[in-house]
C-alpha cells in the first residue's frame, strides 16, 4: 500500500510540473488549476505515506520517482532530448530508488 501511495504521489507532482510548464508562469488558468491540484494530491498520498515508513525514505523514493517520470513526460509530451547524460542520472537515480527499497 505504502508503495502505491508513494508512486502514485511522484506521478501527481510529474504530472503537475508537466502542467507547471504549459501554465506558462502560471498566467493560464486551466494549466494553473491543474498544477495546485495535483501537487497537493502528491502531497497528500506522501503524507499518508510518511505515516507508516521513514520521512527519509518517503521523502527520497518521491523524489526519486518523480524525477524518472519527469524525464519521461518531458521526453514523450515536451520534446525534449535525450543525452548520455541524462540516461546515466536516470540510471543512478533509479538505482538508488531501488536500494532505499531494499
Amino acid at each position: 500500500m505504502n508503495t502505491l501511495l508513494l508512486i502514485v504521489a511522484a506521478f501527481s507532482y510529474s504530472v503537475g510540473g508537466y502542467y507547471m510548464k504549459l501554465s506558462d508562469g502560471l498566467t493560464k488558468g486551466g494549466p494553473t488549476t491543474l498544477v495546485l491540484g495535483l501537487f497537493c494530491l502528491g502531497a497528500l498520498l506522501q503524507t499518508i505515506a510518511m505515516r507508516h515508513a521513514e520521512m527519509t525514505i518517503t521523502y527520497i523514493m518521491v523524489l526519486g520517482l518523480e524525477a524518472l517520470a519527469s524525464l519521461l513526460l518531458g521526453l514523450l509530451f515536451l520534446g525534449e532530448g535525450i543525452t548520455l547524460m541524462k540516461l546515466i542520472g536516470l540510471l543512478l537515480v533509479g538505482i538508488g530508488v531501488v536500494v532505499l527499497r531494499l
